[in-house]
């Protein structure tokens, strides 16, 4: 692999209450939430469009709207996006794109989850529709994945988190951590 290109926005996918905490959690979801942070705090730092994704699950879901578990666990600031969605695709339906090509935006670091749900279906999106993807291993997750039919065993949670990376191919760039994420320094003009 070559150079990782330098990173315009970040998008953050459906990182709310009930993902990361109490029963709902996600497996290892104190390790995503550091990944997370580290990513969020470059990103303020170097200036560039933040966008978080809100899902708005249905009645009685623990991320029904304006109950605790739908609320962003990290405080969006003054200018930064909230892009609310029913879909699990982040694109459907939402200004996700126009918030993007307003920005001038080639290239994304995407975290968030679940792995092979909303976050690789948004990811899938955007490297269709042109952006440049950047995936931190540490930056996504899931939940363990049942036993299935016909006797088949369950996966644990971070083999199917990988299992997703996989299934995006060969346009998404996967770095080891978020630490690897650079971003581009915003161009006032």
């Amino acid at each position: 692999m070559g150079e990782v290109p330098t990173v315009e926005a970040l998008v953050i996918v459906d990182v709310q209450r009930a993902f990361v905490s109490g029963a709902e959690a996600v497996p290892d979801h104190l390790s995503l939430l550091s990944a997370v942070t580290l990513l969020l705090d470059q990103a303020r730092l170097a200036g560039v469009p933040v966008i978080f994704i809100q899902n708005d699950g249905p009645l009685g879901a623990v991320d029904e709207p304006y109950t605790s578990g739908w609320q962003l666990h990290f405080p969006p600031r003054p200018g930064e996006h909230v892009v609310r969605k029913q879909a699990d695709d982040g694109f459907v339906g939402t200004n996700l794109n126009d918030l993007l090509v307003a920005a001038r935006v080639g290239t994304i670091a995407i975290c968030g989850m679940l792995s092979e749900m909303c976050l690789a279906t948004t990811a899938r999106t955007a490297m269709a529709t042109g952006y440049g993807v950047i995936l931190p291993h540490d930056g996504h997750a899931t939940y363990d994945v049942p036993p299935g039919p016909g006797g088949s065993e369950g996966v644990p949670a971070h083999l199917a988190a990988r299992a997703a990376e996989w299934s995006l191919g060969d346009e998404v760039i996967i770095v080891a951590s978020a630490g690897d994420v650079k971003f581009a320094r915003h161009q006032a003009g």
